[in-house]
């Protein structure tokens, strides 16, 4: 029983014996009921003995006060007790320094803060932070089409039930296996400048089953990789090889569901510490046993971008980018920007675009250079001032810059200006003529992913008035002109790796056909395409005997030979005027949907995939 409760009771005895008797001592002996203080909080604290002496002291009642006299006095008793209470809290305050002391000494941050105020503004987070809210498709699809379109979905799917860990990358489904342990882990390499750097081991058991896996994509035989996906369902790289068989076939909800199911794989493999969501997590793309989770998540935003889902591609993006910010070995800046406008995130945007200028030169992708003034022209519409002038200065300097977006652009949106813009000199044919293949490659990527951000009738009248600007500019011979040209011929040599990984991995094919020849001859892995040339890996695939007919094949034969075992260009021409080739893709993708849905029964059809983006 607590010193509070027992004064509490007193002070009541008290008031009754001085109201009885009008002037006496009260004693503090007197008998206290037990099951009147049931209802009492119970305070252990180290002034109990100090309160229980002051009890002890007689309290002397005066006649003549009245009751409301003895009110102020309670009153004034309950406010002590707080400034008592406050000295309480003091003291345990230095009862906190000391658990941050000694977790400090552990290695461990606590956070003590939960009901101080914080400090650090919600603008003053890291660019690539993430909320785990906005990696689920679901959540989007319940905002865009309702919550019932999602439940409905979710009701077609297969009834046998499994119970899966909850995870955050991608939301395991009933008709999914069991998951058991292949092999695959995650360790702490090292904490370096407030950043840590993991690695995906796999053990001599996981190496086994990717060697069964190299052996059967170089077999020619279907059954071969079949069977790899029937005893281990959740190896990764069966896993995005099948993906991508089933995206050639359009089957893109089976192409989608590997995806996730690898991604689900990944992430019950984390280690501990590894968050992704904070921006500071590292994984070094040469190591052959991390590439595959960057392919993972580059066909997965992919795959829900085209669902219409551009929010959690955006978060996605991010996720992909912090991996390495400093190299970007599958160039996520060179869609970023679109799913960011796609999303409405146009503060994103531009934050993003002043803070990495300095020291990553945006402005220089032709992206960049036109999605960030389409942010802020975009962003100052809605407003009652409409001030655009921002958005004018710099989209007429990547006009000025990249000349032949301005008629490339136009040409894909099939629009044509009645002025006399499209028929100047400094956006002609010659524009296109003299830039360099490196740009080239840059232009025609942003011109096929976002052309259909400048459809809206605003948007174009917007950039028609730009471009008249820009024409008299140059008739005016601005000094911007002679420098910009200097640049554009000599920052554009050569095209980094990186940029030629993105443009096999996005899979447009107007972009394709620019890939240099030394790239197009070499046989294209789809599960590890154009690794990095000091690629890094810790175990060694043991030697193999080199079948007859591997050699001498075209690099066209390969590339599908890559993607199906069973592909054979030699085939003899099928009945119905295919011919032999196609007929056996055909062939070697149905053998391998049907071993792949065999040991879950037919999964059912939900249809095409909703919103597809252009």
């Amino acid at each position: 029983m607590s010193s509070r409760a027992l004064r509490r009771l007193q002070r009541n005895r008290e008031v009754e014996d001085a109201d009885d008797d009008d002037v006496g001592i009260v004693s503090t002996k007197s008998k206290i009921g037990a099951f009147a203080l049931l209802d009492e909080d119970v305070d252990q604290n180290c002034e109990q003995e100090e309160e229980s002496d002051e009890s002890r002291e007689p309290v002397v009642t005066k006649p003549s006060q009245s009751r409301s006299q003895r009110a102020k006095k309670k009153k004034k008793k309950k406010s002590e007790r707080k400034g008592e209470q406050t000295k309480e809290n003091v003291v345990t305050g230095d009862v906190d320094a000391d658990i941050k002391a000694v977790s400090e000494m552990l290695g461990e941050a606590v956070s003590l803060s939960i009901e101080r105020p914080e400090t650090s503004a919600p603008d003053m987070k890291s660019l690539l932070t993430v909320e785990h809210r906005f990696l689920n498709a679901d959540n989007e699809m319940r905002r865009i089409f309702g919550s019932h379109v999602v439940r409905s979905d979710q009701r077609r799917r297969g009834h046998r039930r499994v119970y899966h860990r909850a995870t955050w990358l991608a939301t395991p489904q009933d008709s999914w296996p069991q998951m058991t342990k292949m092999g695959l882990s995650m360790d702490l390499i090292e904490k370096k400048n407030g950043c840590q750097h993991f690695s995906f081991v796999h053990s001599p058991q996981y190496q086994t089953i990717q060697f069964s896996f190299l052996d059967a994509v170089e077999s020619f035989n279907p059954d071969n990789i079949s069977a790899v996906l029937r005893l281990y369902p959740y190896h990764i790289d069966s896993l995005l090889q099948l993906s991508e068989v089933c995206k050639m076939s359009e089957d893109r909800q089976m192409a989608n569901e590997l995806l996730e199911r690898a991604l689900y794989a990944f992430e019950c493999s984390f280690h501990t510490l590894f968050n992704m969501t904070q921006g500071n997590c590292r994984l070094d793309f040469r190591k052959s046993e991390n590439r595959s989770f960057f392919y993972a998540l580059f066909r997965h935003l992919v795959m829900v971008g085209q669902r219409g889902c551009c929010r959690t591609a955006l978060e996605f993006c991010k996720v992909l980018l912090s991996l390495d910010p400093d190299n970007d070995p599958l160039c996520v800046l060179l869609m970023m920007d679109f799913y960011a406008l796609r999303a409405e995130e146009f503060r994103f945007l531009i934050r993003m675009f002043n803070e990495w200028e300095s020291h990553r030169n945006l402005s220089q992708l032709p992206n960049w250079a036109f999605s960030v003034p389409l942010a802020m022209f975009s962003a100052a519409v809605p407003s009652e001032s409409e001030d655009t002038s921002e958005a004018d200065k710099m989209l007429q300097n990547s006009l000025l810059m990249f000349p032949s977006v301005f008629t490339r652009l136009l040409d894909k949106c099939s629009v044509e200006f009645n002025s006399g813009v499209m028929k100047h000199s400094y956006f002609g044919s010659s524009a296109q003529s003299s830039e360099p293949a490196a740009l080239n490659q840059l232009i025609s990527l942003f011109i096929e992913r976002s052309h259909s951000l400048w459809k809206i009738p605003e948007v174009l009248l917007w950039l028609e008035r730009n471009a008249r600007i820009v024409c008299q500019r140059v008739d005016n011979q601005d000094p911007l002109i002679q420098r910009y040209k200097t640049c554009r011929v000599s920052r554009y040599q050569g095209t980094p790796r990186n940029i030629y990984r993105h443009i096999i991995l996005s899979d447009y094919r107007n972009v394709l056909s620019s890939l240099p020849r030394e790239i197009a001859e070499k046989p294209v892995m789809m599960h590890d395409p154009l690794p990095p040339l000091d690629s890094v890996s810790s175990y060694t695939r043991p030697p193999r005997q080199t079948a007859l007919g591997e050699t001498n094949q075209n690099p066209l034969s390969l590339f599908f030979s890559s993607l199906m075992p069973s592909f054979n260009p030699q085939a003899p021409a099928a009945q119905g005027g295919d011919t032999g080739p196609v007929a056996a893709l055909s062939q070697s993708l149905r053998e391998l949907l049907a071993a792949l849905r065999g040991p879950q029964g037919e999964s059912d059809d939900l249809g095409p995939p909703v919103d597809e983006v252009d």
